[in-house]
């Protein structure tokens, strides 16, 4: 498990739902090759609303605009680590938005697994 406390850097990635790589969803990929980086974490996080620099408003009150709304994948860990992982996102986002921020970790714990256990990948622990 990545242990993780004190100055860290985030990084948000703002892109479309329907924003894709390879036939699969752009923000899919981005958190699969965090993980694959071993960054220490990854969240994507769905908009209800929102505009870029196309200046369309995407929205999910209306069923009309409710297409492609915004999405952001969050990803934080220590800034070497972070910085080594921009030029993958280079190769990745080809429209929208790629932002970085200081932050301070205050917690960050997960759920320890006893030897044997599966995940939900059905990988085993050691």
């Amino acid at each position: 498990m990545t242990r993780l406390t004190g100055r860290a850097l985030r990084l948000t990635v703002f892109v479309g739902e329907n924003d894709t790589w390879h036939h699969k969803p752009l923000y899919s990929e981005i958190v699969h090759r965090a993980h694959a980086a071993g960054l220490a974490g990854a969240s994507v996080f769905r908009g209800v609303e929102g505009f870029g620099a196309s200046s369309l408003i995407h929205t999910s009150r209306l069923l009309s605009l409710s297409e492609d709304l915004p999405v952001a994948v969050v990803i934080v860990d220590t800034e070497p680590r972070v910085r080594a992982f921009l030029p993958q996102l280079d190769e990745l986002v080809t429209e929208g938005l790629v932002t970085l921020d200081d932050c301070e970790v205050i917690r960050y714990t997960g759920r320890e697994r006893t030897p044997g256990e599966t995940d939900a990948k059905g990988k085993r622990s050691l």
